[in-house]
């Protein structure tokens, strides 16, 4: 699903949206591929309760990143204010980031950290 479908879904059937950011180029960014989002756990919660969106961070392509509309990249670095990858973020039905976080995880901290958000989607879901 791309960034905009899941934007369009969200608000007809409000989740939020897990934005996964990668390079082709960042080493880490392939080991949570092989290792975290393709562990069942995590990509069945990922699945079923978020709409779950990869960017490549490196892209030109463009946009609406906080109610702007930008290339990948510049979101990435201007409105997102990320620095290293791999990075996610999680974006509000409306379209509004809630937060970013740059780390690699094992499939346990994501998992762990999934159901965090899950505790918070009802006060994050009006954002």
């Amino acid at each position: 699903m791309g960034y905009a479908e899941a934007l369009d879904k969200a608000k007809s059937a409000p989740r939020l949206i897990f934005v996964d950011l990668y390079a082709d180029w960042c080493v880490p960014c392939r080991i949570m591929d092989a290792n975290v989002y393709s562990n069942p756990t995590v990509a069945s919660l990922l699945n079923s309760r978020f709409y779950a969106v990869k960017l490549d961070a490196d892209s030109q392509d463009s946009i609406v990143c906080d109610g702007q509309k930008k290339t990948v990249q510049r979101c990435y670095f201007d409105v997102w204010e990320l620095n290293a990858l791999p990075a996610f973020v999680l974006v509000a039905p409306k379209g509004m980031s809630i937060l970013t976080v740059t780390d690699s995880m094992t499939p346990q901290e994501l998992q762990y950290m999934l159901y965090q958000f899950l505790e918070k989607e009802k006060e994050w879901m009006s954002r």
